[in-house]
């Protein structure tokens, strides 16, 4: 298998020092269950490292994964202990992976192609580079968390809310809706991801919803009240927490993260608007085949392992995201939330490919990157 090599231990954050430990654990756990080893870590390293595992069954998947390595490289080694498939990684950034794949075209040697969200996967479909998955693999989850064109399939879900500090807000100041953020109420204490991946789906979904006037009115109303921009989900969390900011918009797993690494220091929480607010959506993380692909059943053998128990819980329990497999239940620390109903259901993914760019020059125009 080839991947690029790991950032050196003593060069991690804390955090990422925590959730290395986790991403340890969790694979001898999955390893030990593909491949009858035992439970040890010693045992599970023996299982990949000492030709314990599956012998080598002549199939190759080449993945293209805009989710981190650090997540998925213990599932793909999993997978490959258990079936006998080898795996070659490109790591990227997802949006990056998907013009990639675009300019490879018929030259690409992507089989596997995972997004952090769904509008890059909608942007390949558009331009006619996925292929079509089973429906016994489409089938091991709800209808409105995969593709309606059968191109794709949702692994795991990121549930939009807003983080707030929890000394400086008050429950009463708490919005039930993103719209209400535009009240003078709110001026220079919300915080946006402007150039965040999983924002600009969101607000791709917005205008989808609501047409551009309403959502474009919306980003221009926030820069007007003074929202405050931040490159990414994990600063927002970080500054809600320090009491830089009042709160802020962002995919409701960084702050269980945040959270778990800081113990009593972390004073940051996460509010819920209405279940029907945009506010609340659903993003959903993607896997698609290539139309390209010569290895498609090898291709659907990883989509169906990813959608396993097991794994489910994995990405469930390591970054505290919801698993989207039909009946595998979210870590304990999750909120409830119906899979069936979440805000995902009303939304055409397959639809967003062609409006993410559209979204970016809005979000340009609105001088969010200014603030």
């Amino acid at each position: 298998m080839l991947y690029k090599s790991s950032k050196p231990a003593a060069t991690l954050s804390p955090m990422q020092m925590k959730r290395r430990v986790l991403t340890i654990a969790t694979l001898a756990a999955l390893i030990a269950s593909a491949c009858g080893g035992g439970s040890s870590l010693d045992e599970a390293a023996e299982a990949i490292y000492s030709g314990s595992c599956a012998d080598d069954n002549g199939q190759t998947v080449t993945v293209y994964s805009g989710r981190t390595e650090a997540l998925i490289k213990p599932v793909l080694d999993a997978f490959a202990c258990e079936t006998g498939t080898k795996v070659d990684v490109r790591w990227g950034d997802s949006t990056e992976l998907a013009l990639t794949i675009n300019t490879e075209g018929d030259r690409t040697s992507a089989d596997v192609y995972l997004s952090r969200s769904p509008g890059p996967v909608g942007f390949l479909e558009a331009n006619g580079h996925l292929g079509t998955i089973s429906d016994e693999v489409l089938s091991l989850v709800a209808p409105n968390n995969r593709s309606a064109t059968n191109t794709w399939v949702g692994f795991s879900g990121r549930k939009r809310v807003l983080v707030y500090n929890i000394d400086t807000v008050s429950a009463d100041e708490l919005p039930n809706s993103v719209f209400e953020l535009t009240d003078p109420n709110y001026k220079g204490r919300v915080a946006l991801p402007a150039t965040n991946g999983s924002f600009v789906d969101w607000f791709t979904v917005f205008r989808d919803q609501y047409g551009d006037d309403v959502a474009t009115q919306w980003l221009n109303d926030m820069v007007a009240n003074d929202a405050t921009f931040y490159p990414n989900n994990r600063a927002i969390v970080e500054a809600a927490s320090r009491g830089e900011i009042d709160m802020g918009l962002v995919n409701h797993y960084y702050n269980y993260q945040e959270a778990a690494a800081a113990g009593d220091d972390h004073r940051a929480a996460n509010h819920d608007f209405d279940d029907d607010d945009i506010g609340s959506l659903l993003i959903i993380t993607a896997a698609a085949i290539t139309a390209t692909s010569d290895n498609v059943e090898a291709a659907e053998n990883l989509l169906t392992y990813m959608l396993s128990e097991p794994v489910q819980q994995y990405f469930s329990n390591e970054t505290f995201e919801y698993p989207l497999a039909a009946g595998v239940a979210p870590a304990d620390i999750l909120p409830p939330l119906d899979l069936d109903s979440s805000g995902s259901g009303s939304v055409s993914y397959d639809d967003l490919g062609g409006g993410f760019e559209q979204t970016t020059a809005i979000i340009e125009a609105s001088g969010i990157l200014n603030q």
